[in-house]
């Protein structure tokens, strides 16, 4: 690898189809950092920081992760000399605590600047099999059972191979029963609370079992470990868990204690790709499955995410919507699309990313700017 030379931040304002709401709140306007990564050799390539607009999934936020960037995360890789991008991990973790978002958007970045520097897709240098992967949708918090419904009906006729339904105390059992009343038994439906219930919940959250789900996501707080194993001996429904896996470590204490039966791989969340592909091996190896979560990312973040889930071991379908899911036009063409049986392709045939950055529109869209060399 030629040593990187120049970090470009921007700030992107991208507003929403409709607002998406999660147990912690609504979004109606994704604030997104997209960094444009420059090494010596005049080679560029884009990455995204998934960083939300408040510390309401775990700690960090867009401007939090903004200033982990620019003080800390550059100064570590700039300049530098790296063999292999996923020696960039290992720099970014020595007395570094924490930031996972921060880092993962430049590590990232860095594996997006290998590939396209070696005229290779994205998937291929992960270590990607698939040429496309089964695409599930996720639904924000309705206003009611029957408008959740509408929405997951129309979800299924789409072609999505798995529905997730987002709840929240109040907002829960009724909803998803509904659906599963609707849609009938074969439906492939699953429950995500974003950590909004109490182990004192479990006899709530175990009227959930008689639904038939594929997993329900995170039920407890974002950082836990043991209360879900007690909550899982409570439940026949496999518990997933997302916020708590932040690194192959967790995901061992996971399987130790049988927290968690499935686990949802963010890369952004544990802090890059290297992170993702220990995580994933290592759940290969003990047959826990994996599959790849979104953040509400850009075409770019996107990218990111289809690569990652073309390995073997995501093997439940992901939340890899298309990009007509969130945005009237989003920043990268073609713009990511999915098949008529739920399916979205891996671009096999384009170094990097797999699609080319529409620079003009995100000059249109960039609110603050800053050149890190």
């Amino acid at each position: 690898m030629a040593p990187l030379e120049q970090i470009t931040l921007r700030e992107i304002r991208l507003p929403l189809r409709e607002p998406f709401r999660i147990s912690s709140g609504a979004t109606s306007e994704r604030r997104i950092t997209l960094l444009e990564l420059r090494d010596g050799d005049g080679v560029s390539a884009w990455g995204e920081c998934v960083a939300p607009e408040e510390p309401n999934y775990r700690e960090e936020a867009i401007d939090t992760a903004w200033i982990a960037i620019a003080q800390w995360v550059a100064p570590r890789v700039l300049g530098r000399l790296f063999t292999h991008p996923r020696d960039v991990h290992a720099a970014l973790e020595q007395d570094f605590r924490g930031n996972f978002m921060a880092k993962a958007a430049v590590e990232m970045g860095m594996w997006v600047l290998e590939a396209t520097r070696q005229g290779v897709p994205l998937a291929q240098l992960l270590g990607g099999t698939r040429r496309e992967i089964a695409t599930g949708i996720s639904l924000g918090i309705q206003s009611s059972p029957e408008a959740l419904v509408e929405k997951a009906r129309a979800a299924i006729a789409e072609g999505y191979r798995k529905v997730k339904i987002k709840i929240a105390p109040g907002q829960d059992v009724a909803y998803v029963r509904a659906v599963r009343e609707a849609l009938g038994p074969d439906a492939p439906l699953m429950a995500d609370a974003n950590n909004a219930y109490q182990l004192s919940d479990a006899d709530l959250l175990a009227q959930l079992d008689d639904l038939d789900l594929m997993m329900i996501e995170q039920p407890l707080a974002w950082d836990d470990i043991v209360q879900h194993a007690t909550l899982q001996r409570r439940l026949r429904t496999p518990l997933c868990l997302d916020e708590s896996i932040t690194s192959v470590d967790r995901a061992r204490d996971m399987v130790t204690l049988d927290s968690g039966r499935i686990i949802n791989i963010k890369p952004g969340r544990v802090g890059g790709f290297t992170s993702s592909l220990a995580i994933h091996d290592y759940c290969v190896s003990a047959g826990i499955p994996v599959w790849c979560g979104g953040m509400l990312e850009s075409g770019i973040g996107r990218a990111c995410n289809v690569a990652l889930a073309s390995l073997p071991g995501f093997t439940k379908p992901g939340d890899l919507s298309p990009s007509a899911r969130y945005w009237a036009r989003d920043i990268v063409t073609p713009e990511w699309t999915m098949s008529a049986d739920g399916m979205v392709p891996v671009p096999w045939d384009t170094p990097g990313l797999g699609v080319e950055v529409d620079v003009d529109r995100i000059d249109d869209l960039t609110v603050r700017q800053v050149v890190l060399r």
